[in-house]
């Protein structure tokens, strides 16, 4: 193997699942209510919520309630959500990033979900430049 693959490797920006270990996942009940009582922004969307809080580290939290449907409806919502994340993680500020499900999230495509997601980054000044 060459030099350069093994470094393509090892470099988490090439490895779409890794680029998610560059936040620390938002776990506690305590954690999760921190961000939503001091969130300097909030965006509702017909398909999620989501909360912003400016801070010096990266912190990112996936909820989706029983509202949304059973344990498969729910964990597919996360993974929507997951990976819109994922898919601009390189182009966003430092702080704390809850995203909150709604049933409406499944119902419709990735790209329109896409559209409203960058749409609610947009409007949370979120971006690192924009």
């Amino acid at each position: 193997m060459l030099l350069e693959e093994q470094k393509v490797e090892k470099d988490w920006r090439y490895n779409p699942i890794g680029k998610i270990k560059h936040f620390t996942r938002i776990k506690t009940s305590k954690e999760f209510n921190g961000v939503y009582n001091r969130s300097t922004k909030t965006w509702h969307t017909p398909y999620f919520v989501l909360f912003y809080q400016r801070s010096n580290e990266y912190k990112v939290g996936f909820v989706a309630s029983k509202k949304i449907g059973n344990a498969v409806h729910r964990n597919r919502a996360k993974r929507l959500l997951r990976a819109h994340f994922i898919e601009n993680i390189d182009q966003l500020k430092r702080g704390s990033y809850v995203l909150v499900a709604k049933p409406a999230l499944l119902n419709e495509s990735y790209s329109v979900t896409r559209k409203a997601y960058l749409h609610a980054l947009k409007k949370c000044t979120a971006f690192l430049q924009n």
